[in-house]
């Protein structure tokens, strides 16, 4: 049985407004100047936290520039909201800075830990789903959202290992964090589509069991495919090709479940030229335009 609630919902912030429904992409430094000279037919750009965690420089300058001109979504990378420890100050301070400076639309974080002690890992790495981590993950999107003053989308994790002491699925943890918190959810298609595979899940029941009100963005991507030690296959969720053929079906699916949402075409490894990433963008838009978009409530 799950422990009782300790955490409100209704005490979290208000939603802000929305990322148009729309297909965005990411915003990468190569392309900066391009953005600004061909204003590419997207609906948003996104752009890592972590990357811009600093007072000035080009980066800012550019973004900027181009924030004047679109929807802006943060993705966090860094808060580490799954780790055993405390969340680092210092970095959700410069987080709400970077906020206040932007005002985007949309802000997320993933549910994975990457820090231990003083040591940071560049990875997202899983976490076990039982009671106690239930507990802290809330604590910390808790500790987040007050802060910022805004509600934090949280991301399904990509994973490869499954914990032997968890005691719920991921389904029902992530819903239950998102019922105690009051945070929403950036539904990453491929994650559970990776995820599925590489724990032989039933994916499409996996994602009715989510809390799909509380979808708030979705991202699609590219993984890399190999095989572990009995064979079979293992997807890794690389982010450096095209959105899959079996993700685009299940991205599909999760529109005919939930209405238009906007969405994100991540790419974060081999970057393409920024008009095969929009043409790529503009197939999931022909997507969207198939289904009305369906408005999002803060829940009771």
């Amino acid at each position: 049985m799950l422990a009782s609630p300790t955490h409100a919902a209704n005490s979290a912030p208000a939603l802000r407004p929305l990322l148009p429904c729309q297909a965005g992409i990411g915003l990468k430094s190569q392309h900066y100047q391009q953005v600004l000279d061909s204003s590419p037919a997207v609906g948003f750009f996104e752009v890592h936290a972590e990357n811009y965690l600093v007072a000035g420089g080009p980066f800012h300058h550019y973004l900027g520039l181009i924030r004047e001109r679109y929807p802006l979504s943060i993705h966090g990378v860094g808060l580490s909201i799954g780790a055993q420890q405390p969340l680092d100050l210092n970095h959700l301070e410069r987080l709400a800075a970077l906020l206040e400076r932007y005002q985007p639309e949309s802000f997320s974080e993933h549910l994975a830990w990457s820090s231990h002690d003083d040591l940071f890992l560049n990875d997202l790495l899983p976490v076990a789903y039982d009671t106690a981590t239930l507990s802290r993950v809330c604590e910390h999107i808790d500790q987040v959202q007050s802060r910022l003053q805004r509600q934090l989308l949280l991301e399904n994790p990509a994973t490869y290992v499954e914990f032997s002491n968890s005691s719920m699925d991921e389904a029902t943890f992530i819903s239950e964090v998102v019922r105690r918190s009051g945070c929403g959810l950036l539904l990453d298609v491929n994650n559970a589509y990776v995820s599925g595979i590489n724990h032989h899940w039933d994916v499409h029941a996996y994602l009715r069991a989510l809390p799909l009100h509380a979808v708030g963005e979705i991202h699609l991507a590219g993984f890399a495919e190999d095989r572990d030690a009995a064979g079979d296959r293992l997807l890794i969720d690389n982010h450096g090709a095209p959105v899959d053929a079996a993700v685009w079906l299940l991205y599909t699916e999760v529109l005919q479940l939930i209405g238009a949402t906007p969405t994100l075409i991540e790419r974060d490894n081999d970057i393409p030229p920024l008009e095969v990433w929009v043409q790529e963008a503009q197939q999931a838009q022909a997507l969207l335009q198939r289904h009305q978009p369906r408005t999002r409530q803060a829940q009771p």
